[in-house]
C-alpha cells in the first residue's frame, strides 16, 4: 500500500490480547519475559519522575530505586498479587512503589541494583530532560493527591509514546515512511501554522493525498495505542473504561 493509498476499517476495535498480568502467568518463558518488557517500557519513566517529585529524591538515588523496584517486581511476583476487582494496574502499581520505597528507606538500605530487569533502555537523561528540574525544592513538591494525577498523566504520556514509536516502524515495514512524516510534521511537532496546502507543497503531493495519508496515520496510531493499552490494562472491563476515557464513547 503506497503513501496516498485510503484502506477503510481502520477504525476495527483491536483483537482481545493478553495483559500482562495474564502473560506473566504463562508456562511460556518468553512470553512471561515479554510481558515484563512491556511493563517495564511503559511504566519505568512515570515511576522514575513520581520517585523524583513524590518522594523527593536526587536523579542517581531516583534511578537506582526505579530499578530496584522493578527488580521488586520480579523477585516477590507482585504482578500475581494484583487483583483486578480491587483497583486499576497502575494505581497498584503506584502504590507498590511507595510500599517499596518506604521499606527502602526504613531498613536503610542504599546498596546499588541492576542487571536482572527485563532488557529495556533506561534513557534517564531524558526522563530528567522531560522533568524539568534537576534541583528539587521541597516547598514547591505538589501534594501526594496532585501527584497522582501527575503519575496518572505521565502514564498516559508514556502510552502515547510507545504507540508513536509503534507507529513509525509499522509505517517504515509498509514503505509508508512519508506517511509518518506527514503524520510527525502535522500532529506532533509545535508548527502552530501548518497546513495540508504546505505539506502537499513540500512533499509534492496532492492536498487530497495528504488529508487521506493523515487520516490512515492517525486511525493507525488509535489501533496501536489501543492495543498498547490492552496489554497494560488487568481486566477486559478496565480496558473498555480506559479505552473510552483515552479515546471517547466511540473508542469500542
Amino acid at each position: 500500500m503506497q503513501d496516498g493509498d485510503y484502506q477503510p476499517g481502520g477504525d476495527r476495535f483491536p483483537p482481545t490480547r493478553r495483559s500482562v498480568i495474564e502473560a506473566v502467568a504463562s508456562i511460556d518463558a518468553k512470553e512471561r519475559e515479554r510481558a515484563l518488557e512491556s511493563l517495564c517500557a511503559a511504566y519505568w519513566r512515570p515511576i522514575y519522575k513520581y520517585i523524583r517529585l513524590r518522594w523527593n529524591r536526587p536523579a542517581d538515588e531516583a534511578q537506582d530505586l526505579t530499578q530496584g523496584f522493578f527488580v521488586e517486581v520480579l523477585e516477590r511476583e507482585l504482578l500475581e498479587k494484583f487483583d483486578a476487582k480491587k483497583a486499576r494496574l497502575r494505581t497498584y502499581l503506584r502504590v507498590c512503589v511507595d510500599s517499596f520505597i518506604w521499606n527502602e528507606d526504613k531498613a536503610g538500605r542504599r546498596q546499588k541494583r541492576g542487571g536482572n530487569i527485563p532488557h529495556v533502555a533506561l534513557d534517564f537523561a531524558a526522563a530528567e530532560e522531560e522533568l524539568g528540574n534537576t534541583v528539587m525544592d521541597p516547598a514547591k513538591i505538589p501534594s501526594p493527591e496532585s501527584l497522582e494525577e501527575f503519575f496518572e498523566k505521565e502514564w498516559l504520556r508514556s502510552l502515547f509514546t510507545q504507540a508513536i514509536e509503534d507507529l513509525r516502524q509499522y509505517c517504515a515495514a509498509h514503505h509508508r515512511e512519508r506517511t509518518f512524516r506527514l503524520f510527525e510534521a502535522y500532529d506532533l511537532d509545535d508548527h502552530e501554522n501548518i497546513s495540508y496546502d504546505q505539506l502537499a507543497k513540500e512533499y509534492a503531493m496532492t492536498v487530497n493525498d495528504v488529508t487521506n495519508a493523515l487520516a490512515w496515520a492517525r486511525r493507525e496510531f488509535r489501533r496501536l495505542a489501543l492495543e498498547r493499552l490492552r496489554e497494560l490494562c488487568g481486566s477486559e472491563e478496565e480496558f473498555q473504561r480506559e479505552a473510552r476515557a483515552t479515546f471517547g464513547s466511540k473508542a469500542i
